[in-house]
């Protein structure tokens, strides 16, 4: 696990930085910056899988890395105590927020959902953000029709007809929309309220109509499971 953490407070970085390597593998790269600039600098020249954040580094706003990190593949916690800022924060799909002070259970509990690839029912994400010509554009989730999967990004396709091409794979956003989007198929991710009916082709073959008039492919796997929820 490659993890950046950036928090100005020396006490509590050491402290993130030892909760995080108990936490994860041994063979795990902890990094420490102490500003905006640093942090994004480190995010330029590096990969990295976790983003430990706060919002307030000697008085930088730590929303500024969000937006010019927003579709970036790794996952955000932000650790914070400026608890106004968690629906804010969720918009712009974070995967958790642990308020200052905070404990090694609490934090233990936000690594979890990315070891586990946990979702929750009441994160209020609202948007997916894609860059586009250098600059962030922001995709209503009710717009989104379906999401397929194109390697390590995802395309998103939407009610207009357009597409966009969003940079973290179809396994990171699963993790990140809400529970009605389902996995149907090793490269499809579709809300289940846009579902019509389950269809049988020929050769053992199911597709999923949804409300727009496109068949989207099933896999043979997801078939039993999405029938019991269509139902």
């Amino acid at each position: 696990m490659r993890v950046l953490i950036i928090e100005d407070e020396a006490r509590i970085a050491r402290r993130l930085e030892r909760m995080a390597s108990n936490y994860f593998e041994q063979n795990s790269i902890i990094s420490i910056c102490d500003s905006v600039q640093k942090g994004m600098d480190h995010i330029e020249n590096n990969e990295i899988d976790l983003l430990l954040l706060d919002l307030n580094l000697n008085g930088e706003n730590g929303f500024d890395v969000l937006e010019a990190v927003v579709s970036k593949s790794f996952h955000t916690i932000i650790v914070s105590a400026y608890t106004d800022k968690a629906i804010m924060a969720f918009e712009y799909g974070v995967l958790d927020f642990v308020p200052k002070p905070f404990d090694e259970l609490r934090l233990a509990q936000a690594f979890k959902r990315i070891t586990n690839t946990l979702k929750t029912t009441d994160e209020p994400l609202k948007f997916l953000a894609v860059k586009k010509a250098g600059n962030i554009k922001l995709i209503d989730i009710e717009e989104l029709l379906y999401i397929k999967g194109a390697g390590i990004y995802s395309e998103l396709h939407l009610r207009n007809g357009n597409q966009e091409l969003h940079d973290k794979s179809l396994e990171t956003l699963a993790q990140l929309l809400p529970n009605s989007f389902n996995r149907i198929h090793k490269s499809y991710l579709v809300s289940l309220a846009l579902a019509e009916k389950i269809i049988v082709q020929p050769g053992s073959k199911y597709s999923l109509l949804i409300k727009n008039g496109e068949l989207l492919p099933i896999g043979r796997s997801k078939y039993k499971e999405l029938k019991e929820k269509i139902i």
